[in-house]
């Protein structure tokens, strides 16, 4: 067995690598290939986008990024800006060969830790993250069904947006998407990832990226989805929402719509994404009916004694984020997207 990089021009083992993983159970969206342009156009890091060979047959593949910041540490990871990453493999020795070439590189780099987001434990003695959640469920068959599959009060809430006349429109361009995902992480008092990534995202994956956004009977925009699909799931993935958006349930009313577009075209898995125990959106989940699935974020660790926690959470971060909240949504757009590139 050989392990390989992927190189960025090379489309015929690109192809490959795409083939590989639509038909590996492992694999999630964020085993694509396409991965490696947008870190490496949007924000400049190194990628090393591994795959297992063995008689001309890929049998796993592990996309890597390089992040290096004074802020935030040197690491190693698959996959920054990923809920999912990780090895994926077809046998458990083509697994094993390319996290052994990951430990390799990772002592090459001279990186702090090494770090993989996997949706199932495999190393039990390394060191691992329990902060996040992920939450999934299948779609019916029927769009009815659905609806009265959410808990009661819920579902008051979707009808409530129903009632107030919202609708939902499918956009090409990530402008409006933009302006109210930047204000909502702006009141988060969070970094705004540039609005470069998303159109990158919608130019690069096509179809599989789709922006849903909900306004008002008069046009307004209230709340916006940006999801991706892959195989037979769904998955939103960034949102953002106006302030006024609780008012007229519209966050409520796009999750729906988003459910009934998909359960139309024939989607069979809702894919809610990653939340922190213990926040409101993994209250909000919850609230739908879904249940939390634990994630396995597993950690090698090289000069560093426990795990790095460059989140919200971590308390010298308050101060931060207290500040980032006071300061001009446009000085913050501008701002933010050279610290966000480091957080991954």
């Amino acid at each position: 067995m050989e392990i390989k990089q992927l190189s960025l021009s090379d489309m015929a083992n690109s192809a490959r690598w795409e083939a590989f993983v639509l038909a590996c159970p492992e694999a999630t969206f964020f085993h694509r290939a396409a991965w490696q342009g947008v870190l490496r156009d949007v924000f400049r890091h190194p990628t090393y986008f591994l795959y297992a060979e063995q008689d001309g047959e890929i049998l796993g593949v592990l996309p890597l990024a390089h992040i290096k910041s004074r802020l935030f540490g040197n690491s190693l990871i698959a996959l920054p800006f990923a809920v999912y990453g990780g090895v994926a493999a077809s046998s458990p020795e083509a697994a094993t060969a390319l996290e052994q070439e990951a430990q390799a590189l990772a002592r090459r780099l001279d990186v702090d830790h090494l770090e993989f987001r996997n949706t199932s434990l495999r190393h039990a003695d390394w060191p691992t993250q329990d902060l996040y959640v992920t939450f999934r469920k299948a779609i019916l068959p029927e769009v009815e069904a659905n609806m009265l599959a959410i808990p009661r009060k819920q579902r008051a809430m979707v009808r409530k947006g129903i009632n107030n006349g919202l609708t939902s429109t499918v956009d090409r361009k990530s402008d409006r998407f933009f302006k109210l995902f930047a204000d909502n992480v702006h009141r988060h008092g969070t970094p705004a990832l540039p609005k470069l990534y998303f159109d990158t995202l919608l130019q690069v994956f096509g179809d599989d990226c789709e922006i849903l956004t909900v306004t008002t009977s008069e046009g307004e925009p209230l709340s916006s989805v940006l999801s991706f699909y892959f195989r037979d799931e769904v998955l939103p993935y960034y949102a953002g929402d106006d302030e006024a958006a609780r008012n007229f349930a519209a966050n409520d009313f796009k999750y729906w719509e988003l459910m009934r577009r998909s359960c139309e075209r024939g989607i069979k898995i809702f894919d809610y994404g990653r939340s922190k125990v213990g926040t409101g959106p993994y209250s909000f989940k919850k609230n739908w009916g879904f249940e939390p699935q634990p994630l396995h974020y597993e950690y090698c660790l090289y000069k560093r004694d426990s795990i790095p926690q460059n989140n919200p959470n971590n308390a010298k971060y308050k101060l931060l984020i207290e500040t980032w909240r006071r300061m001009p949504v446009s000085l913050a757009n501008f701002i933010g997207p050279h610290i966000v590139r480091n957080l991954g």
